[in-house]
């Protein structure tokens, strides 16, 4: 060998030196940024549109709260189960660059679908387009997840640039949480404050920015290809575990009795070989661990599904900005980028000082407060309660009477509990609890000393109440005659939307323009010019408008969120006049109070999620944890599925109950996983080197853990 000839070595400083001891450093790999850009990008569109997912389900197609819950966590289940088979597609056949690629491709074909399909001017089915889009998005966003993170770290030369890995690591988790961050904050707003295609919100533009950042990802991604270190397909592990599995189960089968062998897994041996056996048994020690994990990610899933319409119920203003109810998940990521640190720093040198020490203690602890963070979100639905409408039950009616008149009515009623009461002028009569078998009428005569000729007629007829039924009536003089009432069936059950709504009472002349300008954007909300006496029913943006009947100012008025209104109009002389009455009290427990919900909840995610990823690691063979990786994401399709099963089944009437359920469910899921941990010990990895196939590595054979005390922050996003 000549002289000039050098040996080069690695050293721990991630620097490789020659011989002649002169270091030569690796420069840290240009390809990236490019790959921290992309990920950045793509999670801004995945969050962003998953955000306000829920709410455009219920609120522009029409679904159901249950419904809604369904079809958001039967996507997130896809999602995770996608990771899978992305996993397979990559490894087994087009390598992790073409994955990443042709699936990204899909990924902005299903974002397209659904922000066209928001367009409300569009002749289009957009439930239709929305279920499609949401499958396209599935296959691409789960089909990348699992090759992003791999396909950077492939980009490093190790174990020399082992340092450089874990900058790059801690970079890509910065960039998954900051996308969520600014996504998560910035959709609400422009699903909201911006008014599009004759609406007053704007889905199509907030589902459409996501999906323009997807395709910047593309493009970001594909200027890096001259970069890269791209790595051919070296066949699927999923499958050769899962050969080698059905193997041993198929051979033991016909050769148990005459064959006898200590593992069952060794059955396989002859077809696989030992060291596939080995490393299969430790991955199924290790899954055995995962069988009660798919509860917490049922919880920490419904963040952006029930603990989202639970926002809707609340009052989101702070005075100087209004919150929106999909904009509390920002909390989430906020906190994580917090967490972090404070966690290294001093959480958990505190929580060693009580004994929690082992990645497996703190797993469990992170599962508690996830349940803990239900109790509250149960406690907090309980005082959402005393604020909800109350809807007639069986057996039951309601009856509202509201005065168009000028003038107090006595009134007479073979009513149980209202023989006689007094109706004031422009006011509303209540009573939620009418007792009635099927159909039911009840007897009125109305009487008032009021000097105003048009008062003095008496009134007289029967209540016509039928059973789940919400009835009201309108005394009025619309048609210039003597007083009436006019009946129809109320609505006062708070919009899914959250939004205020109203109803206009007429006791005007037919041809009246009534028109509710907002102040704060000076814009007409709603015009009424049909001749009817009670107009349907509408909601509206919380503001504060002016009421102007045939162009005359009458009043200024406030609908709040969650709020129900009847608006009666009348007429007095040759002028108008306008009363609001509140019929179902807006809603008034500040959407603040949902922080310590997500603060604990966010506590929880960041012992359970990194810490377990973290312990997966580093308890697998070196050829089995992308197969762990993989596991680790069903476990999260998994727990979405619990949550469509629940809200399929609608065990609860009351919401409150099935926060419990979850919560008693979380702390019986720990105490499961906390006698496996007890129990689990780690299985010695053999040394399969030819020259000494028997010797075992040194890792520690106790219960619960394996010596890591201070994990690795890192996420599989």
């Amino acid at each position: 060998m000549e002289d000039s000839k050098k040996e080069e070595v690695a050293s721990t400083s991630g620097e490789v030196k020659d011989v002649e001891g002169e270091p030569k450093k690796l420069k840290y790999p240009r390809a990236i940024p490019f790959i921290i850009s992309n990920e950045f990008c793509e999670r801004f569109n995945y969050y962003g549109m998953r955000t306000i997912l829920v709410l455009y389900l219920t609120r522009k197609l029409d679904y159901d709260d249950d419904t809604a819950t369904v079809l958001y966590h039967s996507f997130t289940t896809l999602v995770y189960f996608m990771c899978v088979i992305g996993a397979i597609i990559s490894d087994s056949w087009l390598g992790k660059f073409r994955t990443i690629l042709y699936l990204s491709l899909v990924y902005v074909g299903g974002s397209t679908l659904i922000a066209l399909g928001a367009i409300p001017t569009w002749d289009v089915d957009a439930r239709i387009m929305t279920i499609f889009g949401l499958l396209l998005i599935a296959v691409g966003s789960g089909g990348i997840k699992p090759c992003v993170a791999a396909f950077g770290g492939e980009q490093f030369k190790m174990p020399e640039q082992a340092k450089y890995l874990a900058v790059f690591f801690s970079m890509f988790y910065f960039a998954v949480n900051s996308g969520s961050f600014v996504s998560t904050m910035l959709t609400p707003i422009l699903r909201e404050d911006v008014k599009c295609f004759g609406d007053d919100d704007c889905f199509s533009l907030a589902f459409g920015v996501p999906g323009m950042l997807m395709i910047t990802s593309i493009i970001i991604f594909l200027l890096g290809k001259p970069l890269y270190k791209i790595v051919a397909p070296a066949g699927n592990m999923f499958m050769k575990v899962s050969k080698c599995i059905w193997t041993a189960i198929r051979t033991r089968s016909k050769e148990k009795s005459v064959n006898p062998r200590e593992h069952w897994l060794d059955y396989s041996e002859k077809r696989w070989g030992q060291q596939l056996v080995d490393e299969t048994r430790i991955l199924l020690n290790v899954l055995r661990l995962y069988i009660p994990l798919p509860v917490f990610w049922a919880l920490f899933d419904q963040q952006g599904s029930r603990w989202t319409f639970q926002a809707t119920r609340m009052d989101g203003d702070l005075g100087f900005w209004t919150i929106k109810p999909d904009q509390m998940q920002v909390i989430n990521p906020l906190l994580i980028l917090v967490f972090i640190p404070l966690y290294e720093v001093a959480f958990y040198p505190l929580l060693s000082m009580i004994g929690i020490r082992r990645p497996l203690q703190k797993l469990t602890l992170g599962g508690i407060f996830a349940g803990v963070s239900f109790v509250i979100s149960a406690i907090i639905e309980m005082q959402l309660e005393d604020t909800y409408a109350v809807l007639p039950k069986a057996g039951e009616s309601q009856l509202r009477i509201f005065n168009g008149m000028n003038c107090d009515y006595n009134v007479q009623t073979s009513l149980a509990d209202h023989a006689t009461f007094v109706l004031k002028a422009k006011e509303m009569f209540e009573e939620k609890y009418v007792r009635v078998s099927g159909q039911q009428s009840f007897t009125y005569k109305f009487s008032s000393n009021s000097n105003d000729p048009a008062c003095n007629a008496e009134i007289s007829g029967q209540f016509a109440m039928e059973e789940h039924k919400q009835i009201s009536y309108f005394v009025n003089n619309r048609d210039g005659s003597v007083p009436n009432l006019m009946r129809y069936e109320d609505e006062t059950d708070k919009s899914s939307k959250g939004y205020p709504l109203f109803r206009v009472l007429g006791n005007t002349a037919a041809n009246t323009t009534i028109v509710f300008k907002d102040l704060d954007s000076g814009d007409p909300f709603n015009r009424h010019t049909n001749g009817t006496f009670v107009y349907d029913i509408v909601d509206s943006y919380p503001s504060r408008y002016e009421i102007l009947v045939d162009g005359k100012p009458t009043k200024e008025y406030t609908l709040r969120l969650g709020g129900v209104y009847a608006i009666i109009v009348g007429e007095e002389g040759n002028d108008y006049w306008t009363e609001a009455i509140v019929v179902t009290e807006p809603n008034s427990v500040n959407m603040l109070w949902l922080v310590p919900q997500y603060v604990v909840m966010t506590l929880g995610e960041v012992m359970f999620s990194i810490t377990g990823l973290e312990f997966s690691f580093t308890q697998a063979p070196e050829s089995m944890k992308s197969v762990l990786q993989g596991c680790w994401q069903l476990t999260v399709a998994i727990g979405n599925l619990i949550v469509v099963i629940v809200a399929e089944a609608k065990f609860f009437d009351a919401q409150k109950w099935e926060f419990i359920m979850f919560a008693v469910l979380m702390f019986v899921d720990m105490g499961i996983f906390a006698v496996l941990a007890y129990y689990y010990k780690s299985i010695p990895l053999k040394n399969y080197d030819e020259d000494d196939a028997n010797t075992t590595l040194p890792i520690e054979d106790k219960k619960d853990g394996d010596g890591l005390d201070n994990p690795t922050f890192t996420k599989s996003e």
